[in-house]
C-alpha cells in the first residue's frame, strides 16, 4: 500500500476549526482595539494656546486673583471649555501667574486669607503656607511649590496657558 501525501480528514477539521475561530476572534477584537488605541491616535491641537485674562497694567506686586476661560481638548469627549482662576502679580518686571490648587490635597488657597499669615498663601483645609512665589513652606503639609502658568504678555495683555511645574530653586 502507497502512503497518502495528502491532508488527513481530521487535520483538515482542524485547519478549518482553527481558521473559523480565528476570524471571530479577530472580528471581536478589532472593534475594542480600535475603541482603546483611537482617541490617542488623533491630532489634537498643541498646548499652546494662549487665552488673554488680564490688561497687564492693572497688576501690581500683590497678587490678584483672576479668573479666565480656557479650552481643553480631551481625546475621549472632544473640546470642552473649562473655568480655571489664577493668582497674577508683577515682580521685577515679570509677570508671575500661579495656580490656586493647593499641593496637599487640591484645596483652593488664599492670599493674605488668615490675617496671622500675612504675605504668604495660606490653604485653609489643612493649615498648608506657601510663600509669595509660590514655594511651600517648610514644616507646613504641602510638599511642593504651586503649579505656575505659561505666562505671555502681548500688547499690554496678559495671556496664560497650559499649567506647569513650579521651578523655584531658592527662597523667597
Amino acid at each position: 500500500m502507497s502512503k497518502d501525501q495528502g491532508v488527513s480528514r481530521r487535520q483538515f477539521l482542524n485547519y478549518c476549526l482553527t481558521g473559523v475561530g480565528g476570524f471571530l476572534a479577530a472580528g471581536m477584537l478589532a472593534p475594542m482595539i480600535k475603541f482603546a488605541v483611537d482617541p490617542a491616535l488623533k491630532k489634537g491641537k498643541a498646548g499652546g494656546n494662549m487665552v488673554p485674562v488680564v490688561d497687564e497694567a492693572v497688576l501690581t506686586g500683590e497678587p490678584s486673583n483672576h479668573g479666565f476661560k480656557y479650552k481643553i481638548t480631551d481625546a475621549w469627549l472632544g473640546e470642552q471649555e473649562t473655568e480655571l482662576t489664577a493668582w497674577i502679580y508683577k515682580e521685577g518686571g515679570q509677570v508671575i501667574a500661579l495656580s490656586p490648587i493647593c499641593k496637599h490635597l487640591g484645596c483652593t488657597v488664599g492670599w493674605k486669607n488668615d490675617p496671622q499669615k500675612q504675605n504668604r498663601f495660606f490653604c485653609p483645609c489643612h493649615n498648608g503656607l506657601y510663600e509669595k512665589n509660590g514655594k511651600n513652606v517648610p514644616g507646613t503639609p504641602p510638599m511642593n511649590p504651586l503649579d505656575t502658568y505659561q505666562v505671555e504678555v502681548k500688547n499690554g495683555k496678559v495671556y496664560l496657558g497650559l499649567v506647569e511645574p513650579n521651578k523655584i530653586v531658592g527662597g523667597a
